[in-house]
């Protein structure tokens, strides 16, 4: 059962924003930082992704590990209302896999950057040089 009323679970919900998050805004801060420049969600492109480098051909989706069902501790279900929310972050998760497909048959190579990822700056930092470096 859920402790909130309906009104100010919506308004709580209503919060939660799906562009220009903290998270979002920490890997583009790091790629900037790394001499690299991008475009914002481009709408012309499937899935309207986060950070877009058009001039490597890639995209950047950066995930919230619990939005988007990633494995780790942060990714921890509500025991409220756990079949919506089950099939919820599975419809997420198909999307996404649809997403990068669609971007993958237009040639563009696909980076998700997982909210998790950003502990561990250094480590995040290489894996995105590896992935759109020379």
């Amino acid at each position: 059962m859920d402790r909130l009323s309906p009104e100010r679970r919506s308004w709580l919900m209503s919060r939660i924003r799906g562009s220009n998050t903290k998270p979002e805004i920490e890997v583009r801060s790091m790629l900037h930082g790394m001499g690299y420049r991008f475009r914002l969600h481009r709408r012309d492109l499937p899935g309207t992704p986060d950070i877009v480098l058009p001039g490597r051909a890639a995209v950047v989706f950066v995930h919230g590990c619990f939005w988007h069902g990633h494995a780790c501790k942060r990714n921890k279900m509500p025991k409220s209302n756990a079949v919506y929310w089950n099939e919820k972050i599975e419809a997420n998760r198909r999307r996404d896999a649809r997403k990068r497909r669609a971007l993958g048959a237009l040639g563009w190579k696909v980076v998700i950057v997982w909210e998790c990822e950003l502990k561990r700056p250094e480590k995040l930092a290489d894996k995105l040089q590896r992935v759109l470096g020379d």
